[in-house]
């Protein structure tokens, strides 16, 4: 009786099985059909490079449907924020979308066209200036960890006597060291670590004046948003934030003059960051680059950045603790 019961019982299961995968696949096929083979292809998100004048710039895309039929995303280029897009059109394997300037100085739309090219895309950019530029794009990886991480031995990236292991992105350097703290008196060139990183822990602190703004880009790609604030509603641009993309759950900023700190842990895409004691990020994804990224390569490992380019900051004890 007991024999037969367990029978009727992993029978049971198996036809709930059968039913589960030949609806998933039935809905799939549905989904592939209503939208499209090509459109499903073009759903997720895109690693984008701009060549402009010689030079590449990144970018990034992330394509979403929204409802049946519409496709929506949102936009991150060479800088500024992630910016929403309110519709994309793919139609006879083109797809295109526009959307407003955001720190552009010309007030014309921003236009996009593209196509497939094997699994990637190709196309052109109409520039809020009117001027013309291609761009290409590949799937951007998922950067998921299979188990968890093995560190090893924390690393002083800053030796608090000099530059050394740290070079600036321009052609001149307005970084100096003044009694053991790394201080950028005025706007120049970013800094950033001659070696690079996968998975960390990071521990930095920070001092900025009144109205000042900088960042930490993580694997240079990443900017934990560092500026003076005023007020405690946490957005996804101000202190603490993963800027354009993840606010922090509160404002733990202090006043300016005074020295603060993130103990940030990056594992793939998943980051956690405390802020002055507090976690203010817990275990989020980070969507893609934001403005400003070194590349769009998020695959490969990247260097610590500190953004030189805003405003006075001054920055010491910066230690990095890498996995295995």
């Amino acid at each position: 009786m007991k024999n037969l019961s367990f029978q009727k019982l992993h029978f049971i299961r198996l036809v709930f099985i059968v039913a589960l995968f030949t609806s998933f696949n039935s809905s799939k096929a549905n989904f592939n059909k209503v939208i499209g083979k090509d459109t499903a292809a073009l759903i997720g998100r895109w690693d984008m490079t701009l060549y402009v004048d010689g030079n590449e710039y990144p970018s990034w895309l992330e394509v979403q449907l929204s409802g049946y039929r519409t496709l929506v995303g949102q936009y991150v280029g060479t800088g500024g924020s992630a910016r929403p897009v309110s519709k994309i059109t793919f139609q006879n394997g083109e797809m295109h979308f526009s959307i407003p300037p955001q720190w552009e100085k010309d007030s014309n739309d921003i236009s996009f066209d593209g196509k497939f090219e094997g699994d990637s895309m190709v196309g052109t950019m109409i520039s809020a200036a009117g001027k013309n530029y291609k761009w290409s794009a590949i799937h951007a990886p998922s950067l998921k960890r299979n188990a968890e991480p093995v560190w090893g031995n924390p690393i002083k990236l800053f030796n608090g006597a000099d530059l050394s292991g740290w070079h600036a992105s321009g052609n001149t350097n307005q970084w100096i060291v003044k009694d053991g703290i790394l201080t950028s008196p005025h706007s120049g060139s970013n800094l950033l670590t001659d070696k690079t990183f996968n998975d960390f822990k990071l521990h930095i602190e920070f001092r900025y004046p009144h109205g000042s703004n900088s960042g930490v880009y993580l694997r240079g790609r990443y900017e934990v948003q560092i500026e003076d604030v005023s007020g405690d509603e946490p957005y996804k641009d101000v202190f603490s934030a993963i800027y354009g993309f993840i606010a922090p759950s509160e404002m733990t900023a202090k006043p300016a003059g005074e020295w603060q700190s993130y103990d940030i842990t990056l594992i793939g895409r998943m980051v956690t960051i405390v802020a002055n004691g507090k976690t203010v990020i817990c275990n989020r994804e980070i969507p893609g680059i934001t403005g400003g990224a070194i590349n769009s390569h998020e695959g490969e490992p990247g260097p610590l950045l500190i953004q030189g380019d805003h405003g006075p900051i001054e920055y010491r004890n910066i230690i990095i603790t890498a996995a295995k």
